[in-house]
């Protein structure tokens, strides 16, 4: 079996660091399986490629088996298991590439952390639920998959396709995660493991699913695969990711809501930023509005005093912070009217939605301050490639401002759990970024006092798509 990785990352022959593999060298490396090759087919500056190619001992598959197993002898000798990417392939990963899956690279160490364009090639991969379920596993977590399926014999195309395909898989992406989203879900299409499952996979499967596991739509089917339908180690992981995923959600909401909102009421900020989208809004004459990160509803409360919006859709990772939504707009008291456009939806804007699309407009009014940089790029293929809504509104902190805010110290984000804050020329560079690639045009304005030195507190972006 066969596994490629290519980056055009320059020089691509970092590569070779990442992977802690030479890309002058040929290694191959013993399993208890058989034997695993690491080789370079291409090694340039432009354009780097690592190959693990994965050669199975259909002998040592079977070596130790009695015949009380159940299994016949020539179903024993006589599989795919050789030939199709599977746990093997899972397990070769760990082992040959156990540094670079970690995220450890000495040489390089701010390389890893960054989002390198890589493409995944696959000759053939099981896809057992078809191609739908291949996308529904890689697509939320930002790749452009292409699938060909394979005909069962050549020869015989009467005969149909069978469950194969040739995959390939595009991604800006760190490596690291790349490796841990192969090593978890290529078991989950193949449906099945070479070896027992026991309560360690779970430890496994938490480890390898951290960071994007948790909010993936399709997390209870990939659990219940990866663990063999185990019903008692299923319901372990998803009580253990579902506890962190809201734990940890909580804990920023409280973060939120104890310093950015004490920083900033002495200038009321937060309701000048809501009454500047909902006026933007109308102008703009969006009927169908999504508040994508609407937190407890501040934005959604204002919206719903407006006849002119006819869909209102509140999107949230946190359930709490959607159970806090739905206790504040008080519902049972909206109005028939209101109550038939308010919509509260949990989701990440990380992972493909189609409940997404359709809309006139979309709003993240301080929200993608709080994504890791490296997953900017899954949020805007998820906005602006994806949902595609006629216009974007989008506000983030001016960092340049800070200096302004009393008890703030001088290089000090507003909050914790910002992963950045941007300068009016650093959001601006990313935000006309996004519009050339998405084809969109962009407008930017300010929030609040217009100070002539740093500018506003906050900056807004205005995207509407070019016609």
């Amino acid at each position: 079996m066969l596994l490629t990785i290519t980056t055009t990352h320059q020089p691509a022959t970092d590569l070779g660091y990442l992977l802690h593999k030479h890309p002058d060298r040929c290694q191959a490396f013993a399993t208890n399986f058989g034997q695993a090759s690491v080789f370079y087919p291409e090694a340039s500056t432009e354009q780097c490629t690592a190959a693990l190619l994965l050669d199975i001992d259909p002998v040592s598959l079977v070596r130790g088996k009695s015949k009380s197993s159940g299994e016949r002898t020539l179903e024993q000798y006589v599989n795919d298991r050789p030939y199709v990417a599977s746990s093997f392939l899972s397990v070769a990963i760990a082992e040959v590439f156990r540094t670079a899956l970690s995220g450890h690279c000495q040489n390089l160490p701010e390389l890893v952390n960054t989002a390198i364009p890589l493409t995944v090639s696959l000759p053939v991969l099981p896809c057992r639920g078809g191609e739908s379920f291949l996308r529904q596993l890689f697509e939320p977590l930002g790749y452009e998959v292409t699938a060909q399926a394979l005909t069962l014999d050549e020869q015989f195309p009467d005969w149909g396709n069978s469950p194969y395909f040739a995959v390939s898989l595009q991604n800006t992406i760190r490596l690291s995660d790349l490796l841990s989203h192969l090593y978890v879900l290529m078991p989950v299409l193949d449906d099945d493991k070479h070896y027992w499952v026991g309560d360690d996979e779970v430890e496994k499967l938490l480890r390898h699913g951290e960071g994007w596991l948790g909010n993936h739509p399709e997390r209870e089917r990939i659990a219940n695969r990866y663990l063999r339908k185990q019903r008692r180690l299923t319901r372990m992981a998803l009580e253990q990711l579902i506890a962190e995923d809201e734990a940890d959600l909580d804990s920023k909401d409280m973060i939120q809501a104890q310093e950015e909102e004490a920083i900033e009421q002495k200038i009321s900020l937060n309701q000048q930023r809501i009454e500047t989208v909902v006026a933007k809004l109308k102008q703009l004459g969006a009927k169908r509005v999504v508040d994508l990160g609407c937190g407890e509803g501040k934005l959604l409360r204002s919206l719903l005093k407006e006849n002119c919006f006819e869909q209102i859709t509140g999107v949230d990772v946190s359930y709490r912070a959607l159970e806090i939504a739905k206790e504040r707009l008080n519902r049972d008291y909206l109005s028939a009217r209101q109550q038939d456009s308010l919509q509260l939806i949990q989701g990440s804007l990380t992972y493909r939605d189609d409940r997404l699309n359709g809309y006139d407009a979309a709003t993240l009014i301080e929200v993608i301050e709080h994504l890791d940089l490296n997953r900017l790029a899954a949020m805007e293929r998820v906005v602006f490639e994806f949902a595609r809504p006629k216009s974007v509104i989008m506000t983030t902190p001016n960092i340049e401002y800070n200096i302004r805010f009393e008890g703030l110290p001088n290089g000090k984000l507003r909050h914790r759990d910002h992963r950045f804050e941007w300068t009016r020329a650093e959001f601006q560079d990313w935000a006309q970024g996004v519009a050339v690639r998405f084809g969109y045009t962009v407008e930017f304005d300010g929030i609040g006092s217009d100070d002539t030195e740093v500018g506003s507190p906050t900056q807004m972006a205005v995207f509407a798509i070019d016609c």
